[in-house]
C-alpha cells in the first residue's frame, strides 16, 4: 500500500511539474495584436524570402516565420488563416494624381472613347446627370484612338453647349478642348501669349480651343473648386478605389498647402487611411513656406520632394526632342520653362533638404534636367532626386543616372499605350531607347513604378503586367514590345514595393514585411511570381491592410 501511494505520488508529482512548466511557457508568449498563417508570403525584403506567417502588434510587423514556431512565440488577439492565399507587401503607386482623380470623379470619363463622336455622346450623359453644374468637364480622350488620328476642334462643343463652359482633358493631362464659352470666360483670344505651350490656330488664323501644356491653364484655373465637405466625400470614394486594388501607399504629384492639408486632416480624422508622399508644387507660396518649415515625415505623410515639369507629353508632342519629331519634321516640341529657372530652382533645392522630382519625358528635356542635376548636386549621389517618367533617353545620356544617383520613376503602362503610335513620333531609332526600363533599373540599380493615374488606370496589376510581358489588356503584341526592356517579376514586385518607398526615403518604414516596419499588406487570389502572363491582369485583391488593419475585403 505504501509503495503504490508512494509511485502513484510521484507519477501526480511529475504530471503537476509538466502542467506547472506548460502554463509557464504559455504564459511567456508575447501577446500580439494579428497572427497571419497558412499563406505564401513574399516579403520582398533583402534575399526575397517567402514565409508563410507574420505576426503584428501596434501597426508593425514583429516577426515572419512558421506558424509553428509563431504560434509557440505569441499568443495573438486576432489570428487570420489566409486559406493558402499570397500575400505581398502593401502596393505602393510611386506616380500619381489622387487628389485631381478624386476631384473629378464627377467629370465625364472619356477613356477608351475610339471617336470623337462617342466623346460628344458621353458629355450628353454627363450633361444629364449634373445638369446645374457650372462647368462641363471631362477627361481621359486620345485621338490616336480615332479614325485619322486628327485633334479634334471645338465646333461641335460650341454649337450643342453654346451656355455652359467645356473643359476636355486629353489622357495624358498635357493638352485640352475648350468651347469657345470657356475661351471668353478666361479672356483668351488669338492674341493671347503664351511660354511654354500653344493656343492652336485654324489656317484662317481662329482658336481651334485646343490648348497644349501651359496654355491648359489658362483656362483649368477659372474652374471653381468643390466645397469642403463634397472634395472629402470624393476623396474617401477615390480612396475606396485604391484600397480595393491593394493600394497603400499612393506618392501624389503636385500638390499644393491647401490641398495637402485637406488631406492631412482626414488622415487625423482616421477617415483617410491611405499612405500620402506628397511632391509639392513648386510656386512661390510652397516654396516659402516649406523651405523654411523643412521636411514632414509621418507614418501617414512624407513631405520632402517639390515636382517640377520640364516639358509635356509624347502624344501631344509636347515632349521635348533633340531631334524634330518623325512626323512633324518642323517640330521639337518645347520646355515649360527656360533652363535658367531650372537650374536656380535644382540650386535652391540642393540647399536644402527637398528632393526635386522631375516630369520629362523628351530626350532634350532628360538630357537638360540630367544634366542641371548633376551640376546641383555636386556629386551627393544619395539625395535621391528623381526624373519622373524618363521615357525617351538617348544612349549618351542613360549612364547619367548612375554617375549622378536619379532615380528613374517610371509608369510600365505608358510603354503599352502608347506603342501603337511612339513609332511614328520617334522613329524606329529613337523607340529602341525609349521606355527602357530594363536599362534604367540597370544603371540606378532600382526603378520606382507607378501608374501616373488617371492618365492610366489605377490597378498596379496592369503596371506590372505591363512591366513583365511589355503587353497591353488584350495580351499584345504576342512576344510583347520591345521585350529587351521588361523587367523580372521580383524586381517589378520591388518596383511597387520597397523600390518605391526607397525613392521617397521611405524604405525604413514600409515596402516589406519584416520586422519593425508598418504592417500594410496586400492578400491575392494569384502567385504574381508564377501565374502565365494572361492571368496577371485578372489577379483579384481578396484584402487590403493598413498598419494591421483590414481596410478592405472582397465580398
Amino acid at each position: 500500500m505504501g509503495s503504490f501511494t508512494s509511485s502513484w505520488g510521484r507519477k501526480l508529482g511529475v504530471a503537476l511539474l509538466a502542467f506547472a512548466v506548460l502554463n509557464g511557457c504559455q504564459g511567456r508568449r508575447e501577446p500580439v495584436d494579428l497572427l497571419v498563417t497558412n499563406a505564401t508570403v513574399y516579403t520582398v525584403d533583402s534575399t526575397f524570402s517567402r514565409v508563410e506567417a507574420f505576426a503584428v502588434t501596434k501597426g508593425r510587423f514583429v516577426a515572419v516565420g512558421t506558424a509553428a514556431d509563431l504560434k509557440s512565440r505569441f499568443a495573438a488577439a486576432q489570428e487570420v488563416d489566409a486559406q493558402g492565399q499570397f500575400i505581398y507587401p502593401g502596393f505602393y503607386d510611386a506616380h500619381c494624381h489622387f487628389y485631381r482623380y478624386a476631384l473629378a470623379l464627377p467629370s465625364a470619363n472619356l477613356v477608351g472613347t475610339t471617336s470623337w463622336a462617342a466623346v460628344i455622346q458621353r458629355l450628353q450623359e454627363n450633361r444629364r446627370k449634373y445638369p446645374g453644374a457650372a462647368w462641363l468637364t471631362g477627361r481621359g480622350w486620345d485621338q490616336n484612338d480615332w479614325p485619322g488620328r486628327q485633334f479634334p476642334t471645338k465646333d461641335t462643343l460650341d454649337r450643342l453647349f453654346p451656355d455652359v463652359p467645356v473643359f476636355l482633358i486629353r489622357v495624358d493631362g498635357h493638352a485640352a478642348l475648350v468651347n469657345q464659352k470657356a475661351l471668353d470666360l478666361a479672356g483668351v483670344t488669338a492674341r493671347t501669349p503664351i511660354s511654354g505651350g500653344t493656343i492652336a490656330r485654324d489656317a484662317q488664323g481662329r482658336l481651334t480651343g485646343l490648348l497644349v501644356d501651359n496654355a491648359t491653364r489658362l483656362v483649368s484655373r477659372k474652374i471653381p473648386e468643390p466645397p469642403p465637405a463634397e472634395a472629402a466625400r470624393l476623396l474617401r470614394q477615390a480612396q475606396q478605389q485604391c484600397l480595393a486594388l491593394g493600394l497603400t501607399s499612393l506618392a501624389d504629384a503636385g500638390l499644393d498647402k491647401a490641398d495637402i492639408d485637406q488631406l492631412a486632416a482626414l488622415q487625423q480624422r482616421g477617415e483617410l487611411k491611405l499612405r500620402i508622399y506628397a511632391m509639392l508644387n513648386p510656386t512661390p507660396t510652397n516654396r516659402a513656406f516649406y523651405l523654411k518649415s523643412g521636411p514632414v515625415l509621418t507614418d501617414q505623410l512624407t513631405i520632402n520632394s517639390f515636382k517640377i515639369y520640364a516639358d509635356g507629353a509624347l502624344g501631344s508632342r509636347g515632349a521635348c526632342l533633340v531631334a524634330p519629331y518623325t512626323d512633324r519634321p518642323k517640330e521639337t516640341g518645347f520646355l515649360l520653362s527656360t533652363e535658367r529657372e531650372y537650374r536656380a530652382l535644382a540650386q535652391e533645392l540642393a540647399a536644402s533638404k527637398f528632393q526635386m522630382n522631375t516630369h520629362a519625358i523628351g530626350d532634350s528635356a532628360n538630357r537638360i534636367i540630367l544634366n542641371i542635376y548633376g551640376e546641383a548636386l555636386h556629386g551627393q549621389k544619395d539625395r535621391r532626386w528623381r526624373i519622373e517618367h524618363a521615357q525617351v533617353i538617348t544612349p549618351a545620356d542613360m549612364p547619367k543616372f548612375a554617375q549622378f544617383g536619379i532615380v528613374p520613376s517610371v509608369q510600365p503602362t505608358h510603354a503599352t499605350s502608347d506603342m501603337y503610335w511612339a513609332g511614328e513620333r520617334l522613329g524606329a531609332g529613337r523607340l529602341k531607347t525609349a521606355y527602357a526600363y530594363a536599362e534604367l533599373r540597370k544603371q540606378y540599380g532600382q526603378v520606382a513604378l507607378g501608374s501616373d493615374f488617371p492618365v492610366e488606370d489605377l490597378n498596379p496589376l496592369f503596371g506590372f503586367h505591363a512591366a513583365v510581358a511589355r503587353q497591353d489588356a488584350k495580351n499584345y503584341p504576342a512576344g510583347g514590345f520591345q521585350m529587351e526592356n521588361a523587367l523580372s517579376r521580383p524586381d517589378a514586385l520591388r518596383g511597387m514595393t520597397t523600390w518605391a518607398a526607397h525613392a521617397g526615403f521611405e524604405e525604413k518604414r514600409k515596402g516589406q514585411i519584416r520586422p519593425g516596419l508598418l504592417a500594410d499588406f496586400v492578400v491575392l487570389n494569384t502567385d504574381l511570381l508564377t501565374a502565365p502572363n494572361e492571368q496577371l491582369r485578372g489577379a483579384q485583391v481578396l484584402q487590403t491592410w493598413i498598419g494591421g488593419q483590414r481596410v478592405f475585403v472582397r465580398k
